[in-house]
């Protein structure tokens, strides 16, 4: 009897082994249940992104003209050199064309002989006009001869007279006067030199620039220039005065936007009395962005951009929903963005384009 318990016990012991064998079997050859991602979250927020950029921007003068010769001449004197001071209205340089001198006075002589017709015709006219009063003494046919003769060298004078002032006008342009004040940057002739009018692509006689007022010229992105107002004080640094600081107020803007780089021209107004600056001098002006009002900011990591798109994962209903975005300012750590988000959205913080549309989030 003893024996027979003994037996069942070891048929039960190796049954229940047998099944514990089996079932840790099973446990290890079933493949491991993908438990859902876990990503982090970050809301989207409707605040403006502050951020001062830096942009590149060049001095040039407020006016600036190259000088070329109206006629044909020779330099007969140059009174002004690199680096001179001028007045609106100084003499610069004279030229010398005799030519152009004798036909002036040919004009001027033809003028002469027209007024001397004019004036014989005229008085030939009123005679036979008071010797008409007689009937019979002057016939009609010859006091009309006298009247169109008499009209005719009037226009002949005056015509005569016109080219003259033009004769005159020419011979001015022998003299080179300063349009306006300013310092003279370029000189390519000197006294003796051959000057054309017709020369093609040859060098001014003179450049002449205005350096006490000068122009800070700053192409701004067009997504800036809209928040840009006249009057507004921008700070830059030239390179010429590393650490120094330097502020000027925006003057003027194009009012048209380069369609080649989509930024529009904007100078300001930058007065230079003591002349420590030159027109050309490269200069980065520092503009403060106050942003959009109406974006939303989000974590630079949150934005996805890609050859064909830029988007945002907005999670909706505990799932990955991808949305187009616009991208505006940026800061060290956010950006903004417009699109079809709703201000206290959530946004993966770390997104990337492995994440695909419709993938559950927790």
């Amino acid at each position: 009897m003893k024996k027979q318990i003994i037996f069942l016990l070891s048929l039960t012991a190796i049954f229940i082994y047998g099944c514990s064998d089996n079932k840790a079997a099973e446990n290890k050859n079933a493949a491991p249940v993908a438990a859902a991602p876990h990503y982090a979250l970050a809301t989207a927020e409707q605040q403006p992104v502050r951020q001062v950029m830096k942009l590149p921007a060049q001095l040039a003068a407020y006016q600036e003209v190259s000088i070329f010769p109206k006629v044909n001449g020779y330099v007969k004197s140059v009174m002004v050199d690199i680096g001179s001071h001028v007045r609106a209205g100084q003499l610069l340089m004279t030229l010398e064309a005799p030519e152009l001198q004798q036909a002036t006075a040919a004009a001027k002589e033809k003028y002469a002989r027209a007024q001397s017709d004019y004036a014989i015709s005229r008085d030939s006219y009123e005679r036979l006009r008071q010797a008409a009063r007689t009937p019979g003494a002057i016939s009609p046919m010859d006091l009309a001869t006298a009247r169109s003769k008499t009209e005719a060298d009037s226009a002949l004078c005056n015509s005569e007279k016109a080219n003259w002032q033009v004769q005159q006008t020419v011979m001015g342009y022998l003299t080179v006067i300063a349009p306006f004040r300013g310092i003279i940057t370029q000189r390519n002739v000197h006294p003796g030199a051959l000057v054309s009018a017709e020369a093609k692509d040859s060098k001014p006689m003179l450049e002449l620039k205005q350096i006490d007022h000068l122009r800070l010229q700053v192409d701004i992105p067009e997504s800036i220039a809209a928040t840009l107002r006249s009057n507004d004080s921008l700070s830059f640094y030239l390179s010429a005065f590393p650490g120094r600081r330097m502020t000027g107020r925006i003057a003027r803007t194009a009012m048209n936007i380069n369609m080649q780089y989509r930024t529009e021209r904007v100078e300001l107004d930058v007065y230079n009395k003591d002349e420590i600056l030159s027109p050309g001098m490269y200069a980065d002006v520092l503009f403060d962005s106050k942003g959009n009002p109406h974006a939303l900011a989000v974590p630079k990591s949150a934005v996805v951009t890609s050859t064909e798109r830029k988007y945002v994962i907005v999670v909706r209903d505990g799932k990955a929903v991808r949305e187009d975005v616009s991208t505006g300012n940026e800061s060290n750590d956010k950006i903004e963005i417009l699109g079809n988000i709703k201000p206290g959205e959530s946004v993966i913080a770390n997104a990337n384009d492995e994440i695909k549309e419709g993938t559950v989030i927790k």
